[in-house]
């Protein structure tokens, strides 16, 4: 199996970027802990900071995944042409968020992406993607 995991903007700060909110591990750490705890899944991991380069990469690994967890950070409240993208895919996705998103400012509150994706997990730090690729893997198991 494998699961390819999108970051959008600035989640190549972590580690560095508002601690009290995301934590003070970077995600290339927190990446090799996943290879280690999924050694039988070969996960993948792609950032960008721009809108179109992430819709580029749904586009290119959405019909060849088994899954993909997709934080789109930022561009969940704003973009419309990544959620289409969620949609035109055939794999499963799963936003995820680091924060708690509904427990913070108004505009946070809404997702355009989470009515398009299979499943949305939010507020468990950095633990949400581990949660979403076994969510992944279970889904998998039950087809």
């Amino acid at each position: 199996m494998n699961i390819h995991i999108i970051n959008g903007p600035n989640l190549n700060l972590l580690g560095t970027r508002e601690i009290d909110i995301y934590g003070n591990q970077s995600f290339e750490t927190y990446f090799k802990e996943l290879q280690k705890q999924f050694p039988l899944v070969q996960i993948t991991y792609f950032q960008s900071n721009v809108e179109g380069e992430i819709i580029n990469e749904l586009q290119r690994v959405g019909f060849i995944t088994q899954g993909i967890v997709l934080n789109p950070a930022g561009y969940s409240h704003t973009s419309v042409a990544i959620a289409d993208a969620v949609s035109a895919i055939q794999a499963p996705v799963v936003e995820v968020h680091i924060s708690n998103i509904f427990a913070r400012e108004e505009f946070r509150k809404h997702s355009f992406v989470s009515s398009k994706a299979k499943a949305v997990m939010s507020g468990f730090g950095l633990d949400g993607y581990r949660l979403a690729i076994d969510w992944l893997i279970q889904q998998a198991a039950s087809l």
